[in-house]
């Protein structure tokens, strides 16, 4: 793969994760999570996430995973045809209701091969030191939109202030 696609697919991934906070953006996907915007993962220690993590961690799901995952996180996106495996589809209920904020996050930062899964989604070490940041995209991969309203996802806790 020339480094231009490699490039592509890598923005198209985090972009991918990115989209998902944009529709999730003030939803809760990390169980503990008030109107101060800290979420907990599972169990591990507050993560305050800010406008601005949002804000940053949408624009890098447009730039690094979109083009894979789809611009909903559907894992529909352009580049994903010629992907095998497929990209996760995170509307997909049964996935919602099995991963650990930590395998989402373990993803995002270290990459799919780190997790298991494709080794074609390259890591994001630069995301290590941004912790609100990889806390937005965590939220959004748990959070589903239906009808331009967030929705409650595998007992994790409602969203709030979505928008459309």
């Amino acid at each position: 793969m020339n480094k231009q696609k490699h490039r592509t697919r890598t923005a198209a991934l985090v972009a991918a994760g990115f989209a998902l906070i944009a529709f999730g953006a003030g939803c809760s996907g990390g169980g503990d999570t008030g109107a101060t915007g800290e979420a907990k993962a599972n169990g591990a220690k507050k993560v305050s996430i800010t406008g601005a993590d949002r804000k940053e961690a949408h624009e890098m799901f447009n730039t690094r995973c979109a083009a894979c995952h789809g611009q909903f996180g559907r894992g529909d996106g352009p580049g994903a045809a010629g992907l095998n495996p497929k990209p996760r589809n995170y509307a997909d209920a049964a996935w919602q209701s099995t991963v650990t904020d930590e395998e989402i996050e373990k993803a995002i930062v270290y990459g799919g091969a780190a997790v298991g899964k494709s080794p074609q989604m390259v890591a994001n070490p630069d995301l290590q030191a941004k912790p609100g940041v990889v806390a937005a995209l965590r939220e959004s991969a748990l959070v589903r939109q239906v009808g331009g309203a967030c929705r409650r996802v595998a007992g994790r806790e409602p969203c709030r202030d979505a928008q459309p």
